[in-house]
């Protein structure tokens, strides 16, 4: 009876919070135009079939030389800007949950048996994710696509889950050394459990609702991350849409009057990263209530 009852007060706490609920319509959104980008966007802006430099630089649709169906303007290859955004939403959010679950789920598993077990196997994990710390997430990501000699959605995806995985280990390592102490975990070890079946239903679903903030955080940091690797032209290929791409190639013609090369595509990332955080916010304060906004 007690988890209806807390599914229930929580599912109250997120319809009565304004903000949340806004972050959620707004991640949602994304997420829906983002599946159905095939169908809901004026073109395919990476099919060279539907693209064409007649329509180079074309002003979003309300200023003089807008045209129709380029809403909000067009590219220096004229590409539909609109379409470009979308298909580059889909991409950020492609990386974002795949690194999410690659990090999430090696990063879990280190901390659950690290802080669980202890000993050398904690000393030799924390070690090492000291070690990836050090490093600045951004600078290693870009040292591991040097390395790979490779360019692909698989690429960045790959190497940035290896310098993201740290977050969740210390986080789950920290959250398993209180669960372990618990009476219901000692009662279960006395029985005779076997580690396993400690670790998969007493230790690791207790363990677990901090993760969840974590993911909800890092969801957007990994799309933020993304979005710099492709300004800075080490992220994903030419062929691949981005939104980080196309603020890139956009900078170098702002200063000609051709705004919304950068306007619309920086406003969507923004707006898609207020979104997560917003939703994030109210995880954390839903799931430790000592946090205040």
């Amino acid at each position: 009876m007690t988890k209806p009852r807390t599914r229930s007060k929580m599912l109250h706490s997120f319809l009565h919070d304004p903000p949340a609920v806004a972050g959620s319509v707004i991640l949602l959104l994304f997420i829906v135009a983002a599946l159905g980008a095939p169908w809901i966007t004026p073109q395919n802006p990476y099919d060279l079939e539907q693209v064409s430099l007649e329509h180079f630089l074309k002003p979003p649709i309300w200023m003089e030389g807008g045209q129709a169906p380029f809403v909000l303007g067009t590219d220096d290859q004229g590409r539909d800007i609109l379409s470009t955004i979308i298909y580059g939403c889909r991409t950020s959010l492609i990386v974002g949950f795949s690194v999410v679950l690659i990090a999430g789920t090696f990063g879990v598993l280190m901390g659950l048996v690290a802080g669980y077990y202890g000993g050398w196997i904690d000393a030799l994990a924390m070690r090492l994710a000291d070690t990836v710390f050090s490093f600045s997430t951004t600078l290693l990501a870009i040292l591991l696509l040097g390395v790979f000699k490779k360019t692909g959605l698989g690429t960045v995806i790959a190497a940035i889950s290896i310098a993201d995985w740290v977050r969740y280990a210390r986080t789950m390592r920290g959250s398993v050394l209180e669960v372990k102490e618990e009476a219901y975990v000692m009662a279960a070890k006395a029985t005779g459990a076997r580690d396993f079946r400690l670790l998969a239903r007493h230790v690791l679903p207790n363990a677990i609702p901090p993760i969840l903030v974590v993911v909800a955080v890092d969801l957007a940091v990994v799309i933020m991350l993304e979005a710099t690797l492709s300004f800075l032209g080490v992220g994903v290929p030419l062929t691949e849409p981005s939104l980080g791409m196309m603020i890139s190639i956009g900078k170098n013609y702002i200063y000609a009057g051709m705004w919304w090369m950068v306007v619309f595509p920086g406003a969507a990332l923004i707006l898609l990263v207020v979104g997560i955080n917003l939703f994030a916010d109210w995880l954390r304060e839903e799931l430790n209530p000592k946090i205040g906004r």
